[in-house]
């Protein structure tokens, strides 16, 4: 029975460097780590809907550069070519033209009235941008 009086309770002891955590310790390590990963969620979520709201602007964007492409291209195949001399915008507006014979007052507003209402219907092609969000409005940078 000398092995058995030879061996106490600090015989079986573990060293300090080499001993488990303990159950308290453990809790606390996961409770971190819960945190630590509800906060990286938040900061992924802000971060995704931030580049979706990009996407969104940046598909928005191209639809209205695309649109403004048309309009432009049509504009150039509608719009009368350029005389020989312009006159600078500076200068007043020459008095009409003496009324020539075999012209009509009528068929000069009739032919006026034209041009007008299919450079309105172009127009009307192009839709307006969307308002932004009132949101956005009173935040601060």
């Amino acid at each position: 029975m000398d092995a058995a009086a030879s061996e106490t309770t600090q015989s079986w002891l573990l060293p300090e460097s080499s001993r488990p955590p303990t159950i308290a310790e453990l809790e606390q390590r996961i409770e971190v780590a819960v945190a630590t990963a509800r906060a990286s969620e938040a900061a992924v979520m802000t971060v995704g809907a931030a580049a979706l709201d990009a996407a969104e602007q940046a598909r928005r964007a191209a639809e209205l550069a695309e649109r403004a492409s048309h309009v432009a291209a049509e504009a150039r195949t509608v719009a009368p070519q350029p005389k020989a001399d312009p006159q600078p915008a500076s200068e007043p507006t020459p008095e009409p033209a003496p009324r020539r014979s075999g012209t009509s007052d009528l068929g000069e507003f009739s032919a006026r009235a034209d041009r007008l209402v299919a450079r309105l219907r172009q127009l009307q092609r192009v839709p307006l941008a969307e308002p932004e969000p009132a949101a956005s409005a009173g935040a601060t940078r």
